[in-house]
């Protein structure tokens, strides 16, 4: 699913925040990519979603080089993954429904089907008795919760998660971490950046984790192994 070869990111400041990656996911696997502050996780992430460009190196999704997409051609690449935020990103004057139904909008589906799949990602995340109400009526792991099912509801075969549970209570991170085990339980590959040890060390789930730029571990079933 995800490849990357020799990948290097280096900012205009001369900051290398990604030294010579390689990596393959597979597909269907859920890893989860930990580190210190500032170790490079957050431009690992974003490199996948072509959010930031390598200054050098490869990185394939799902075979295609994202690296060499013209700039129109990146819409069309992020409307094939889901990409799952820490502060949510809902738009605050659409109802929970809409904020979903956005994403099928621009696609070529008619108004029964955007609804029936609509319904469903909300019934999957358990709020489809809330689809009418606006963003700030719902709580925070609820606006997560819609925000997770706005990058499912086109069934993706990638979801990348950036500190999905980082603005979140200990409780609602777990309710939040169940809804990523269903999707992945149904065949999308899961990628997920994140801080929360409790969580790694419970799901025993693929570790990679990053310092300075560099894979420094990655392991099947491993654990946080860091001081938070």
């Amino acid at each position: 699913m995800i490849q990357m070869k020799n990948v290097t990111k280096k900012y205009s400041n001369g900051v290398v925040a990604v030294n010579g990656i390689s990596i393959t996911i597979r597909r269907g696997e859920f890893v989860y990519v930990v580190g210190p502050s500032g170790a490079g996780k957050s431009t690992f992430i974003k490199l996948m979603y072509r959010e930031e460009k390598a200054t050098a190196g490869d990185v394939l999704i799902d075979g295609e080089n994202v690296g060499q997409l013209k700039n129109r051609q990146v819409p069309q690449l992020r409307r094939s993954l889901g990409v799952v935020f820490q502060d949510f990103k809902l738009l605050p004057r659409l109802t929970a429904y809409e904020n979903v139904a956005f994403a099928l909008e621009v696609t070529e589906h008619t108004p029964a089907e955007i609804r029936k799949r609509v319904m469903e990602v909300l019934d999957l995340v358990g709020l489809s008795h809330k689809a009418r109400m606006l963003p700030h009526e719902l709580s925070g792991g609820e606006q997560q919760r819609i925000a997770i099912a706005r990058s499912i509801v086109n069934n993706p075969k990638l979801v990348i998660a950036d500190e999905p549970t980082g603005n979140l209570d200990p409780d609602t991170s777990w309710e939040i971490m169940s809804i990523f085990e269903k999707i992945n339980a149904q065949g999308t590959t899961v990628v997920m950046a994140t801080h929360n040890k409790e969580i790694v060390n419970t799901a025993r789930r693929r570790v990679i984790a990053i310092e300075g730029g560099i894979i420094v571990r990655d392991e099947d079933g491993g654990e946080y192994g860091y001081e938070r």
